[in-house]
């Protein structure tokens, strides 16, 4: 059985509809940097870059799991940088975007990757526990308390404007 057999049930679903539809690519973020890092140090990163561009859709997955180094972080941008415009590429993370500066290591690595990764995108928000702990109701997470109660003044209404009426 493929190692990407035992993902998550979105990322199945987009794996069997890619199967059908487009030629493409899986693998985790963790991987991928590695791959991309092996093959700088080989001085093969054009060819890996390039093996990787091909694939119609390539679908990278577990983005925020593990931490990327720096350099990783640059290696993977290059790699959004080739597919942009070009191929679709689908991402999948538990982390919030806000939250990449840290992924990456870096903040402004992680507004350029977004700037290109936002571009033309498509944005699918999933909330809730993963297929594997709704069958274990005691280990399933709460829903997202309420926030808490405003203190202090109450907020002033904002003005309304008043039509205007003619003299006369």
């Amino acid at each position: 059985m493929p190692s990407w057999a035992a993902s998550t049930t979105s990322t199945n679903g987009l794996l069997e509809a890619n199967r059908i539809l487009a030629p493409f690519n899986y693998t985790t973020l963790a991987d991928l940097v590695l791959s991309l890092v092996e093959a700088e140090r080989l001085g093969r990163l054009r060819e890996r870059l390039a093996g990787l561009k091909a694939p119609a859709v390539l679908l990278v997955d577990e983005i925020g799991y593990l931490p990327v180094t720096p350099g990783g972080a640059n290696l993977f941008f290059q790699l959004v940088n080739a597919r942009y415009e070009r191929a679709s590429t689908i991402l999948t993370s538990n982390k919030s975007f806000k939250d990449w500066g840290s992924v990456f290591g870096n903040a402004v690595v992680a507004a350029t990757l977004l700037d290109r990764l936002l571009h033309h995108c498509h944005i699918v928000t999933i909330k809730g526990n993963s297929y594997r702990l709704c069958h274990y109701t005691g280990l399933a997470l709460p829903d997202d308390p309420p926030p808490p109660p405003r203190r202090g003044r109450p907020r002033k209404a904002p003005l309304q404007e008043v039509p205007e009426r003619p003299l006369g």
